[in-house]
């Protein structure tokens, strides 16, 4: 009974905001403070789902029914949340929960998630300590795992799995053959691989990384996981050697991609082929701002159709923070940027009037003020990362370990992970351990040259 007066509260601000007579969150997007107050309560509104942080939480865990990955994916907007407004008061959260999954060997291998852990479940905690690196954000005591090994380890561990067995290479969406979806390679799998691999190239200055990400691009292209139009599909069968491919169409597959070539259009001095390439995927991304409402982003394969699941609310997060990376690595696609992600700010935040707080944030930008009932973290992380993405050009861009980088690197960095957690740990050969962490070690010994302009 003494939750009924709040309850009511809830269902009566609910009812305004979908007649759309009430907003609770003002932005002004010609004003900084105004986009910096609204995103810090878009942080606080974040903030309740999360108990890691809590008596009998655990760090880097979000409660059910969200699965681990997306609270790595959740450290990603909420390192982008320090770094554009300067607002530290999560960056302690932030650590604890990095650091308290990276598993016995640094790897985001955690004993807790290793049997339903995916490729890209570990590829999302690898961004975001790659975010970290990137973005100076306070380094761990020295007894602890750096951001940026962690994501070496990450990548040591996937370019161990790169499977040429089925479908010319290429990672398969499951670690493990017992976990269903073993036999799928998807594409965020292998765009995170991407991204990963061109930004540890544009951190470190080593070749090897770059021509892993080359790798990884031309695997997508030669599997029609991107078509001759620059649409990222959703993956295919290893039965069927990729010749399956499913045409779904999500915003983070267009995202990761992004941000890879940005960073190798960079890293390449500004070559014709990356700027050709990174020009063809922005411009296929028209596909998630229909012309019903221009420059707002739509979760197209879900959202018209009230079909999205958990995972996909957070996806328009992704595209949202990569594109709006993406302008620092490559300034000519600002202009082209900014208005989607102006105008997609604007109809975020007036879905942000839900809840008890009457602040929580739907997901149908499109509906403007009419809200659309739904809340969770991937409504918040979407709305936050979209809003505070307005700030960008406010920011510097994001180091590397030749222009103030602090973030201490192992490219030998993950032995271990790719174990099957089935099998007691001492019955697995020290080889079988091994290998993968050897691959950058034996090669990294070469680089090349700077950045080709000082990142903006």
């Amino acid at each position: 009974m003494g939750h009924l007066p709040s309850l009511t509260a809830a269902l009566s601000l609910a009812f305004l905001c979908w007649a759309g007579l009430v907003t609770s969150i003002t932005l002004n997007l010609d004003d900084d403070n105004s986009i910096k107050n609204a995103a810090k309560t878009i942080a606080r509104d974040l903030m309740t789902f999360y108990n890691g942080d809590k008596p009998g939480g655990v760090p880097g865990n979000l409660p059910a029914p969200y699965y681990w990955w997306e609270c790595g994916a959740m450290f990603g907007t909420l390192l982008d949340y320090f770094y554009y407004t300067g607002d530290d008061q999560y960056n302690n959260v932030i650590t604890d929960g990095l650091l308290f999954q990276v598993g016995p060997d640094n790897d985001y291998m955690p004993p807790n998630q290793t049997k339903t852990e995916g490729n890209d479940d570990q590829g999302f905690w690898a961004l975001a300590v790659m975010s970290a690196a990137e973005q100076n954000f306070p380094n761990p005591p020295d007894n602890k795992p750096q951001w940026l090994a962690l994501a070496q380890a990450v990548f040591n561990l996937q370019a161990g799995r790169w499977d040429t067995q089925y479908c010319g290479g290429g990672l398969r969406w499951q670690i493990f053959s017992f976990n269903t979806g073993y036999d799928y390679k998807n594409t965020i799998s292998n765009g995170v691989f991407f991204n990963l691999a061109a930004r540890l190239a544009m951190y470190t200055g080593n070749q090897t990384y770059a021509d892993w990400a080359d790798k990884a691009w031309n695997w997508t292209v030669a599997t029609g996981m991107m078509g001759p139009d620059y649409h990222f599909y959703d993956g295919a069968h290893t039965t069927l050697n990729c010749t399956d491919v499913n045409k779904q169409q999500w915003t983070y597959n267009a995202g990761v991609y992004l941000l890879g070539a940005a960073n190798m259009y960079n890293l390449t001095k500004g070559s014709d082929i990356w700027r050709d390439r990174l020009t063809n995927i922005l411009n296929a991304t028209e596909f998630f701002y229909p012309k019903e409402s221009p420059n707002v982003m739509v979760e197209v394969a879900c959202e018209p159709f009230n079909t999205c699941d958990t995972d996909n609310w957070s996806f328009k997060a992704y595209l949202s923070r990569w594109m709006a990376a993406s302008t620092k690595m490559a300034p000519f696609i600002f202009d082209q940027v900014i208005v989607k992600i102006r105008a997609s700010a604007a109809a975020a935040a007036l879905q942000c009037c839900g809840g008890s707080s009457g602040t929580l944030c739907g997901m149908k930008w499109t509906d403007g003020s009419k809200y659309d009932g739904t809340t969770g973290v991937g409504q918040q992380m979407s709305a936050l990362e979209v809003v505070q993405s307005n700030l960008i050009q406010k920011v510097s861009g994001p180091v590397t370990d030749k222009t103030g980088g602090t973030s201490k690197g192992d490219p030998s960095a993950g032995s271990g992970g790719t174990a099957n957690p089935l099998i007691p740990h001492d019955s697995i050969q020290r080889k079988d351990r091994l290998g993968a962490g050897f691959l950058t070690a034996l090669v990294l010994v070469t680089g090349f040259g700077g950045a080709w302009w000082m990142i903006a």
